[in-house]
């Protein structure tokens, strides 16, 4: 992890390299488009402290925080809420910026080792944050490989390298790997009908509700080719208990499919970079209505649900285009439109999403504690106790955005 200072980026912004007597041009301007729907993916994240579950509950005839409270948790399978495009869209957007990455280390001069040595560092840094953050609250290192970070770490090398390629064969790899993973799990054994649900921590409820049947069943929770993984991979490490499952389904292998993702996303981004300076609005409205289409015929087919928790090729596919959809709107509203004053607030967190997520991880409680103790209850209190932890939670947020606009300010950005 690095941390990028004023002076550093006016060199990297403005100066020009000369190489034998040629004169290398200046970076492009950055993509504002893509810095503003990164800001909403991480305020969207940060923005589990307003709980709007918890006001649901102290409204519970109101449609409207029901609907807010919906979309600010997990479905808990199959399914989108906009909590869910949270983590797709981080990882796509890591895609999208490879390119960019690449394209700016050759013009410095970097050769291709350095760049691969430089990316692998780079993954090892995010798979070692991740358990990190996993483990804040844990008596011993919680090693565990689902968070974000982690995900994007195990797969984020096989991204660059796979950079490298043709387009066709992008396209051929992104194939390949959601095929051969959705194999993968078709042929490990689905449970059986005495199969012992709550062995793996499956509730009467879930299984009334969520269970699948018939081919589908292949990705039912915690019964899975991934979690059967895991049972083996997660023990080899130090647990404080032997791991039997995760309690959401979350899987460490989930970093396959997850690549797809980012491999849209480096698509992406090269469709960026192609069509500079024009903005290529009809590929990716196109690219968003393919894919969904395709994650829903997989869906409603039964050949493979649509479920975030377990990253299946079919999720993989839907929130693709979920992605290429938000790109599409950003990259109409602000670099079509020109309302880039509009996307300022969002651009603030966007260009330093790492110290936006270490905030939300790492800060939160100290932040809420110490409104609780300087402002005391009367002050919170002071539009209900029912707004009272939504309350708090706007304080808490304008606290994160002010930091964050004090370093964006200052041009102090957090790189990995």
């Amino acid at each position: 992890m690095s941390i990028a200072t004023s002076q550093e980026i006016s060199r990297a912004e403005s100066v020009t390299r000369t190489k034998d007597a040629s004169v290398v041009a200046a970076p492009p301007p950055r993509n504002i488009a893509v810095d503003a729907y990164r800001g909403l993916v991480m305020v969207l994240m940060m923005g589990e402290v307003m709980r709007f579950a918890d006001t649901a509950k102290a409204f519970p005839g109101s449609s409207f925080w029901r609907i807010l409270a919906y979309n600010q948790t997990h479905v808990e399978w199959a399914g989108m809420s906009l909590h869910d495009t949270i983590q797709p869209g981080f990882t796509f957007l890591a895609g999208v910026a490879l390119p960019y990455s690449i394209r700016s280390r050759q013009r410095k001069g970097e050769s291709f080792a350095h760049m691969l040595l430089h990316t692998m560092w780079r993954s090892v840094l995010l798979i070692a944050l991740g358990v990190f953050l996993r483990s804040t609250d844990s008596p011993i290192t919680y090693y565990t490989f689902e968070d974000t970070l982690s995900q994007i770490g195990l797969g984020y090398t096989f991204a660059f390298l796979i950079a490298f390629l043709k387009p066709r064969w992008q396209w051929i790899w992104l194939g390949a790997i959601l095929f051969a993973y959705w194999l993968a799990w078709a042929l490990y054994p689905a449970p059986g009908a005495n199969y012992d649900w709550a062995a793996v921590g499956v509730s009467p409820e879930f299984v009334q509700k969520h269970l699948y049947h018939g081919f589908a069943a292949h990705w039912n929770k915690n019964s899975n080719f991934g979690n059967a993984f895991d049972v083996w991979f997660l023990n080899l490490f130090p647990r404080t208990s032997r791991f039997a499952f995760n309690g959401g389904g979350y899987l460490t292998l989930s970093f396959i499919p997850t690549l797809g993702t980012m491999l849209l996303g480096l698509i992406a981004g090269r469709w960026f970079n192609e069509n500079a300076p024009k903005i290529p609005l009809k590929k990716f409205a196109i690219a968003a209505l393919a894919l969904m289409a395709a994650g829903l015929l997989l869906h409603f087919t039964g050949i493979n649900p649509i479920v975030k928790r377990i990253w299946t090729p079919a999720w993989t596919l839907w929130s693709g285009g979920v992605c290429f959809a938000f790109l599409a709107v950003f990259s109409w509203v602000i670099d079509v439109k020109g309302y880039r004053k509009v996307a300022f607030p969002l651009v603030v967190v966007g260009m330093n999403s790492i110290a936006a997520y270490l905030m939300a991880h790492l800060w939160e409680e100290f932040i809420l504690k110490s409104y609780q103790i300087h402002l005391g209850r009367r002050f919170l209190n002071v539009f209900g106790a029912g707004l009272e932890p939504f309350f708090l939670g706007v304080l808490t947020m304008a606290a994160y955005w002010v930091m964050l606009w004090w370093m964006y300010k200052k041009r102090i950005f957090i790189r990995i």
